[in-house]
């Protein structure tokens, strides 16, 4: 029969040994705070799991890990969810191994269940240019919108990087952002002339004027004078979306989208793209391929003289 003192000591047991994998994660990997805490939650059912069967923090063997995710499957979990629940595992048991010099890892062999991931929508490149003629850039208001819209498009920025852009953040002379993404990481992102120009208008013109002698580190604001933010940025690219008569919902995200699949179409390499977008792994950039890889099989049915039967 289990004691409180007992059960007090095993839940210290799974606490400290979350705890350490967690702290790794934040400090070495440099993961965001949701993602610390969703691994967490992971993690904890996991270790809750075999503690009740009496296996130590550490152990377990590939017929618990299949298991623990039939229970979990059970309980309702999506193949999303249970992928993530596997990929915590993973992390965790190599963890481990590189910090703990561990032996086992019940997940080596294991296979994640195949999640159908939708391609990135984005547009051409002259539904670009109509979105990026939608503002009224005779007013301070509108110069923002179209500044804002140039960034997104020409940085391929999350709207998160581009509502925490400071003013310090710019480099003039280089014309270049710097960006902090997910996880708190950096990247220095170069931004071609025809954006700079609308930036460096906002920059001089529009923003005083909105600001109207407030002071704020954000570099973009919103027409009340206070630093802008994420829903103000999605319902004005919506809206500049519909005003130039699209056909589809256009948000945010498929200026970045529309960055990276331009760049690649365009003869950039996959790397320099990832680069660019911030991400950690390659893997991420690459469904981008697919998008090209489409625009360039109509290209090629369309031009070239072999492309149908008898051609």
């Amino acid at each position: 029969m289990m004691t409180r003192e007992n059960s007090a000591s095993e839940r210290h047991a799974r606490q400290l040994a979350a705890g350490e994998f967690l702290d790794y994660l934040s400090g070495v990997r440099g993961v965001s705070a949701n993602t610390r805490e969703a691994y967490g939650r992971d993690l904890e059912r996991w270790l809750q799991w075999l503690q009740q069967r009496g296996i130590a923090p550490g152990g377990g063997s590939l017929a618990d890990v299949l298991e623990f995710v039939g229970t979990e499957r059970e309980r309702g979990l999506s193949g999303r969810s249970v992928a993530r629940l596997l990929s915590v595992l993973r992390s965790y048991y190599g963890y481990l191994q590189l910090e703990q010099g561990a032996e086992g890892d019940p997940t080596r062999d294991l296979d994640s269940p195949r999640i159908r991931r939708p391609l990135p929508s984005y547009l051409t490149m002259e539904e670009v240019e109509q979105l990026l003629d939608q503002p009224d850039t005779g007013t301070p208001r509108g110069v923002k919108d179209r500044a804002v819209l140039e960034t997104l498009y020409a940085a391929g920025f999350r709207v998160s990087e581009l509502t925490g852009l400071r003013v310090r953040d710019l480099d003039r002379r280089g014309r270049l952002l710097t960006c902090r993404g997910k996880g708190g990481k950096e990247r220095l992102v170069p931004v071609g002339t025809a954006a700079w120009d609308w930036i460096e208008r906002y920059g001089d013109e529009a923003r005083p004027a909105l600001l109207k002698g407030r002071r704020t580190e954000q570099f973009f604001v919103s027409a009340r004078g206070r630093g802008l933010t994420r829903q103000a940025v999605w319902k004005m690219v919506a809206a500049c979306g519909r005003k130039a008569g699209l056909g589809k919902k256009v948000g945010p995200h498929m200026l970045r989208h529309s960055f990276a699949t331009h760049l690649l179409e365009r003869g950039a390499d996959l790397h320099s793209v990832q680069l660019l977008l911030g991400h950690s792994d390659i893997a991420t950039t690459q469904i981008y391929t697919h998008v090209s890889g489409e625009r360039l099989r109509a290209v090629y049915d369309r031009f070239h003289p072999r492309a149908t039967a008898g051609g």
